[in-house]
């Protein structure tokens, strides 16, 4: 009994020999299968390897790129102002061509016109900044006078009345110094004449070859609606930034006329130069109005021993702007020209980090650039209403 349960449990020399053909006939498929499943593997990481490599060139591309145009500043500043002021300017030259007048006279007179609003700005400047280069012992004596009470609260600033009396921070030790400072402001004038040339000639060939250049860029698409869509882009922009910039300078003006009338009645000194700084400042969205409530709150301290009076001009101008912009805007300019309030405030920080004060006034019309090419790059189908049959 024992041995035929043995037996049984056995199995037979057919059964092991099927067992073993099955065996040595699945083991190829599984080599195979598994060689196919390597082969995807390989084909997948390469794909991705391959994906990883295109990204890193394109970051290594843009790094180089940024790079060349942080360092280019001195050049590439006046040139890309030349080319935004041109197209603001847009509509003006399209309106003196059809008056028939030439492109080469219509180019002269357009810049010779912004080369006088300047010139008329620098001199109406000239009178109060030497007025207020007379008044700066006073008033950072008064400064440091009024603020030494506030400084005292804060013990970790190690700032007393004999750090500004006596210390590196006093009124005499900054006249000393006052001749680094003017070689400094010499060393700085002579780039700034080379970009002030390179602005006005950039500018007036510009307008002079705006029709050439125009041919040019919509001629390099060699398919009829790649061109449509050239000129349709390029209207478009200049359309934008024509109306957009003329009608924020007639705002922005009824706002600088307000802030000088605002520092006249709260007493404060050089009152038209504070309605130009308001007026500049004005274009350059959060950062302007920030810096210019905080200029005025600390001047209107200084000035007036009454706390509350000394920031009423600062108040008084915040909430001016604010009405400018939350009521008037709107209202004139459409909500189609509404930008993403978080998309501009990153612009204003890129390229005051690149270009700084001129890259800040150059954020605002450079993402309206962008944002009217992405809107005619990726303008929407609307859909026609179906008659009834």
């Amino acid at each position: 009994m024992e041995f035929d349960k043995i037996a049984a449990n056995r199995p037979d020399a057919a059964t092991a020999q099927a067992a073993g053909a099955g065996i040595g006939r699945s083991m190829p498929h599984a080599l195979a299968d598994d060689a196919e499943s390597s082969d995807l593997l390989d084909g997948a990481g390469r794909a991705r390897l391959a994906t990883a490599s295109a990204w890193a060139t394109i970051g290594i591309f843009l790094i180089l790129a940024l790079a060349g145009v942080y360092m280019m500043s001195i050049i590439l500043i006046p040139v890309t102002l030349a080319i935004v002021v041109g197209m603001i300017l847009g509509l003006a030259a399209e309106k003196l061509s059809k008056l028939g007048v030439p492109r080469v006279l219509n180019a002269v007179l357009l810049s010779s016109a912004v080369a006088l609003v300047i010139f008329l700005i620098i001199n109406a400047l000239a009178g109060p900044v030497a007025k207020l280069a007379q008044e700066a012992p006073d008033f950072f004596q008064r400064t440091s006078d009024r603020l030494m009470p506030y400084l005292d609260r804060f013990k970790w600033l190690h700032i007393s009345s004999e750090t500004l009396q006596s210390g590196p921070m006093s009124v005499s030790t900054l006249l000393e110094n006052s001749g680094n400072v003017l070689h400094v402001v010499s060393n700085s004038l002579t780039p700034a004449i080379v970009q002030i040339l390179i602005f006005f000639a950039a500018l007036l060939l510009f307008l002079a070859g705006r029709i050439s250049l125009r041919k040019t860029i919509i001629m390099t698409f060699s398919r009829r609606t790649s061109r449509l869509n050239a000129i349709r882009i390029i209207n478009a922009v200049e359309r934008v930034l024509g109306f957009y910039f003329a009608t924020a300078s007639l705002i922005y003006a009824g706002v600088g006329v307000a802030m000088t009338v605002i520092a006249y009645v709260g007493g404060m000194s050089v009152p038209l130069l504070w309605g130009v700084f308001a007026f500049v400042a004005s274009f350059v969205p959060f950062l302007g109005v920030t810096t210019m409530t905080i200029a005025l709150a600390i001047a209107g301290i200084v000035t007036h021993s009454d706390i509350i009076f000394g920031l009423a001009p600062a108040a008084a101008f915040f909430a001016v702007h604010m009405a400018v912009e939350n009521l008037a805007f709107p209202a004139i300019m459409g909500r189609q020209w509404e930008l993403n309030p978080f998309v501009v405030f990153l612009a204003i920080i890129f390229w005051t980090w690149m270009w700084g004060a001129v890259g800040a006034m150059l954020a605002l019309p450079l993402s309206l650039i962008v944002m009217t090419v992405v809107d005619e790059l990726f303008i929407e189908e609307k859909t026609q209403p179906q008659l009834p049959g």
